[in-house]
C-alpha cells in the first residue's frame, strides 16, 4: 500500500523547498561504477525512477539510460556501455516503491527487457489526473510547483548516440529530481479530496498492465487507422506499402514512421480503390524528398504488387469476440443511461469521465451490468453501482 511510504513525506507537506537545480550526478558507464548504486539502493525502501528510450531513432526501442535519485542522490546508468551487467539491480529494485511519472510506457519496457515487474508505485501522472489537472505532463507540474522549465529538446533526443551530452545528463537528472517533492504535494491534494485509495487501486492497475509488456507483431499490425474505411484493391495496396515501409525501416534501422508515415499510406490506399486507378495514378505526385527518394522505386514496386494482389488472400480480421458484437437496442439505450450517469457523477467529483469508465467499458457493462466488479475498478464500480441506470 501506498499510505506505507508517506510518513517520511509527510514531514514536508507543510511547505516544500526544492532547489531550481539538480545536485551533481554520478554517472554509471563502466560495469565497475554499478556497486555504488546497488549499495545505495538497499539502504532504501523507494527510489525515484525514470527511463530514456530510442524508440524515435531505431526500429527495435532499446533502454539506453536508467536515472534513479536514491536518498538524495542522483544515478545515471548508461545500459548501454560495454559489459553493463544489469540483474543485480533488477533483484534489488523488484522490492522496491517506485517514485515515476506516466509510468505504463517504462514499466512495459522493463518488463520486455528484463521481466521486471514493480513492487509498488507512485505514478505521479496518475495522482493529476485523480485531481483533475489540466496539464499533466512532467513539464507542467515542474513549472507550476517548482518553477522549473525542462528543455523540451531532450524529449526528441538520440539517447542511443554516445557520448551523452552534459545538457542530455542534466535533463535526465530533472526527471527524477522533483519526483519525492511532487509527490508530497500530490498525496496532500489526494488525501483532502478523499481520493488517496483511488489512487492507490490506479497504481496497482498500472502495474499490471505493466506486466504485460507491449503487444508482440501480428498479422493484422497493417490495418492502420481508418484502414476500415477500404474496400478490395485498397486494402491490398495498404498491406503491400506497409511491409515495404517495415522491411525498409528495418533495413536501416530507423522508426517506420520516419521512412513514411501513415498519412501518406493511407492516401496510396484510398488512390488505388477507384476501378480506374493504376499504379501510375496512385504514385502520382508522391514526393519522399531528397533523403527518401532513393527508396522510390521499392515503393513502386509495392504498390504494384498490391494491385496485383487479389485482397481476399489478406490475413482476416481477427474474429471478434463474443462480448464485442453490436449492441441489442435496449442495451443501446442502456449505454446511453450509465452513459448520463457517469458524466453527473464526473461532473460533481469535477473528473474526466473517463476515469471513471471508458466508452468500450460502458458498453460491456450494459450488455452485462453483472459484470461491473470485473469490467471496472472498485472505486469505479462504486460510483456507478448505485446510479439509477444500473438499479433499474
Amino acid at each position: 500500500m501506498i499510505s506505507r511510504f508517506l510518513p517520511a513525506g509527510v514531514r514536508r507537506l507543510l511547505g516544500v523547498t526544492v532547489s531550481s537545480r539538480p545536485p551533481a550526478y554520478q554517472l554509471i558507464d563502466q560495469p565497475a561504477q554499478l556497486p555504488a548504486l546497488l549499495r545505495a539502493l538497499e539502504q532504501v525502501r523507494e527510489t525515484a525512477l525514470d527511463t530514456e528510450a530510442d524508440n524515435m531513432f531505431h526500429y527495435r526501442t532499446r533502454v539506453c539510460l536508467l536515472q534513479f535519485l536514491v536518498a538524495g542522490e542522483i544515478f545515471l546508468v548508461d545500459v548501454l556501455a560495454p559489459g553493463m551487467e544489469l540483474d543485480p539491480l533488477w533483484r534489488i529494485l523488484s522490492d522496491k516503491h517506485l517514485i515515476m511519472h506516466g509510468s505504463d510506457f517504462d514499466l512495459r519496457l522493463l518488463h520486455d527487457l528484463c521481466r521486471f515487474r514493480a513492487h509498488s508505485l507512485f505514478d505521479t501522472m496518475l495522482a493529476a489526473q485523480l485531481l483533475n489537472r489540466q496539464r499533466i505532463g512532467l513539464a507542467a507540474l515542474l513549472e507550476e510547483h517548482f518553477g522549473v522549465k525542462l528543455d523540451k529538446g531532450g524529449q526528441k533526443a538520440n539517447w542511443s548516440k554516445r557520448p551523452l551530452t552534459p545538457k542530455l545528463l542534466d535533463y535526465a537528472s530533472l526527471d527524477v529530481w522533483h519526483l519525492p517533492a511532487l509527490r508530497d504535494i500530490l498525496t496532500r491534494e489526494l488525501v483532502k479530496l478523499g481520493r488517496l485509495a483511488w489512487f492507490e487501486q490506479q497504481c496497482r492497475a498500472q502495474i499490471e498492465a505493466g506486466s504485460a509488456g507491449f503487444a508482440p507483431p501480428g498479422e493484422n499490425d497493417w490495418r492502420i487507422g481508418r484502414s476500415e474505411r477500404l474496400r478490395g484493391r485498397g486494402l491490398a495496396v495498404l498491406h503491400a506499402v506497409w511491409h515495404w515501409r517495415d522491411a525498409q525501416a528495418r533495413r536501416i534501422d530507423t522508426a517506420p514512421f520516419k521512412v513514411v508515415g501513415n498519412d501518406l499510406l493511407l492516401r496510396l490506399a484510398t488512390a488505388a480503390e477507384p476501378e480506374e486507378a493504376t499504379p501510375e495514378s496512385v504514385l502520382g505526385g508522391v514526393h519522399l524528398g531528397r533523403r527518401h527518394d532513393r527508396i522510390f522505386p521499392s515503393l513502386r514496386e509495392a504498390v504494384r504488387a498490391g494491385f496485383a494482389r487479389d485482397h481476399r488472400t489478406l490475413p482476416r480480421c481477427p474474429p471478434r469476440d463474443s462480448r464485442h458484437v453490436a449492441l441489442t437496442q435496449s442495451e443501446v439505450e442502456r449505454l446511453d443511461r450509465i452513459k448520463e450517469d457517469r458524466d453527473r457523477v464526473a461532473a460533481r467529483l469535477e473528473l474526466d469521465p473517463t476515469l471513471i469508465a471508458s466508452r468500450a467499458q460502458l458498453a460491456q457493462i450494459a450488455r452485462s451490468p453483472e459484470r461491473l466488479d470485473e469490467v471496472l475498478l472498485p472505486w469505479q464500480a462504486d460510483l456507478l453501482r448505485d446510479q439509477p441506470a444500473l438499479k433499474s
